[in-house]
């Protein structure tokens, strides 16, 4: 704490309690677990402790009691009162609820939200069992302006208790933490306690049932392994292995820790120092923690892009496959070429048209009037062919983003809760020939505003709407610019420039130009529609589970104005 403004520093931290809590990391990156814990274990701190303690400073101290399974904490707590307030027994887990005790005019401190405000309050027995309350016992035997608070084991065989346990150490002022003689060197508590002295927590420990004939040695020996963990400041208050008295330790055995307890609570600055301290230590260790947590969010965000990517490059590419379909004249093969065949003949009808106009008149009113001959078995071939193209590269892509997801860091969980994404949409075929229905109607219509005043005109009444209507697609299935003859006419039988040529006689060789554009353009828009939705299957799961880049960057912000305002 420093003397600047403390009402800059409650905003601050205010802002950045505010930042963590909406950082999510949802996806399941390495470190991913453990960071969520971090960020919890932060929101939780700044709620159940450094909030509460900035806006009141004048608040009661709260020594939390915590150790080991077996250690002796609610013994250690019943003995310190004078009275059984919290459970004891060979059975564990014992401490299931948190038991807090205070004086009775400090009552009006617990009894609100003020701190630990996830954890409902009580009064009684009612709440021994219930991990999501705190009961409170008023006591006289604790002076004023100090409060304990029982702890569950921090090694629990119970995760929730450990959990608990954990969020109640970083709610307190001061740690009481209670060891014994043969386990003051498990590993667990001394990770805590190394937590407790990077974070400058005000910590006493209570060496308890030592033998007396060890008690030097294990006090040294204890006393060592504080100072090399930076604790070595803190004192140590060993309670010898006597009988217990109605399941209390004598008052002989608690005297010194007790008046050590009575002093803080009845000198106004010994236990500011301590609040201070802590709540000091704490503050500093804010800019890490949240550092930790930015890196993660950014790990977060560079996945959900990777992620991102990877159905939109998939679905681009699926685009350019059809708009490569559609211009080379793949199209114009098989069923396609079959069904022209049968609407205009053979290589006779195309020398015709190359003979002269007035062969042309001749053939096409033969031809339309000797038979009755219609373009929709051809126009049925275009619509399958140009389908089964659109359905092709929209499948491929579908299963080249599934597959990049299940490479990718992050994705794949994602595929394994939505197996679905791996191929189309099942309506997927359905809408590809909607598609092409709609854009053959659009084709149609542009026939009909370029006919304009030749809609009775002998060439166009040859063909009519429909006809011409083919003949359009016809040409933007080989190419939107004019079509050379050779190569092309070969494999596709002369069709597409036959197909141009015919229209041109009705449009003229601009009108042709302008429409075949005009489709095509209108084709690959639709095509675009429909993957556009299809990749937003992937999109609409990762914004179900992703970080945003303002989250991460209003975090960043935050822990700078904690450390500017501390």
């Amino acid at each position: 704490m420093t003397d600047k403004d403390p009402t800059v520093l409650l905003a601050a931290v205010e802002r950045l309690r505010s930042s963590a809590d909406a950082l999510g990391l949802p996806l399941e990156l390495d470190g991913a677990e453990e960071s969520r814990t971090a960020r919890r274990e932060l929101v939780q701190q700044l709620d159940d402790y450094v909030l509460p303690r900035l806006r009141s400073l004048e608040a009661p101290l709260l020594a939390v009691v915590g150790g080991s399974t077996g250690a002796g904490k609610s013994t250690l707590v019943n003995s310190l009162v004078g009275a059984h307030v919290s459970r004891t027994g060979v059975i564990r887990p014992t401490t299931r609820a948190s038991v807090l005790v205070h004086h009775e005019e400090d009552t009006r401190w617990f009894t609100d939200k003020r701190v630990l405000p996830e954890l409902a309050r009580v009064a009684g027995d009612g709440a021994e069992d219930d991990p999501t309350s705190v009961r409170l016992v008023p006591s006289d035997a604790l002076p004023v302006g100090l409060a304990l608070l029982d702890a569950p084991d921090i090694d629990s065989v119970v995760r929730s208790n450990r959990s608990l346990a954990t969020q109640l150490l970083s709610a307190a002022d001061l740690w009481l933490f209670v060891t014994t003689a043969a386990r003051y060197g498990d590993a667990v508590p001394w990770e805590l306690l190394r937590t407790a002295a990077e974070r400058g927590t005000s910590v006493a420990i209570v060496l308890n049932r030592v033998p007396p004939e060890a008690l030097e040695q294990v006090r040294l020996h204890l006393a060592s392994m504080l100072r090399d963990q930076g604790l070595g400041k803190s004192p140590i208050f060993t309670i010898l292995e006597v009988d217990l008295e109605d399941g209390r330790i004598p008052q002989a055995g608690v005297q010194r820790l007790s008046g050590w307890l009575d002093s803080l609570a009845s000198d106004a600055r010994a236990r500011s120092m301590v609040i201070r301290r802590t709540l000091t230590g704490t503050l500093g260790s804010l800019a890490a923690r949240s550092e930790h947590l930015v890196t993660a969010g950014r790990e977060q965000t560079a996945a959900r892009d990777a992620l991102l990517s990877a159905p939109r490059t998939a679905y681009r590419e699926a685009l350019a496959g059809v708009d490569d379909g559609v211009q080379d004249g793949s199209l114009l093969r098989g069923e396609v070429l079959a069904r022209w065949q049968e609407l205009v003949g053979t290589g006779e009808f195309l020398r015709s048209v190359e003979a002269g106009v007035g062969r042309f008149r001749d053939r096409v009113s033969a031809f339309f009037t000797g038979k009755e001959v219609t373009s929709d078995p051809l126009g049925d071939a275009l619509q399958t062919g140009a389908a089964a193209l659109i359905t092709s590269h929209g499948q491929v892509a579908a299963s080249t983003a599934a597959r990049a997801w299940k490479q990718a860091p992050g994705g794949p969980p994602l595929m394994a809760e939505h197996p679905e994404l791996s191929k189309a949409s099942p309506d997927f075929a359905d809408r590809v020939d909607r598609l092409i229905r709609d854009w053959q109607g659009e084709v149609l219509e542009l026939v009909r505003e370029e006919a304009g005043a030749r809609r009775s005109t002998a060439r166009f009444l040859a063909f009519g709407v429909n006809g011409l209507g083919v003949l359009l697609m016809i040409v933007v299935f080989s190419a939107t610019a004019a079509i050379p003859t050779g190569a092309e006419v070969a494999v596709a039988g002369g069709s597409a420039v036959l197909a141009q040529r015919l229209l041109e006689a009705v449009f003229g060789d601009q009108a042709v130009r302008s429409m075949s554009v005009k489709a095509r353009t209108a084709l690959l828009a639709r095509v675009q529609k429909l993957y556009d939705d299809e990749r937003a299957r992937y999109e609409q799961v990762l914004e179900e589970v992703s970080v945003s880049d303002s989250a991460v960057g209003d975090l960043e912000a935050a822990a700078s104005s904690v450390e500017a305002a501390r």
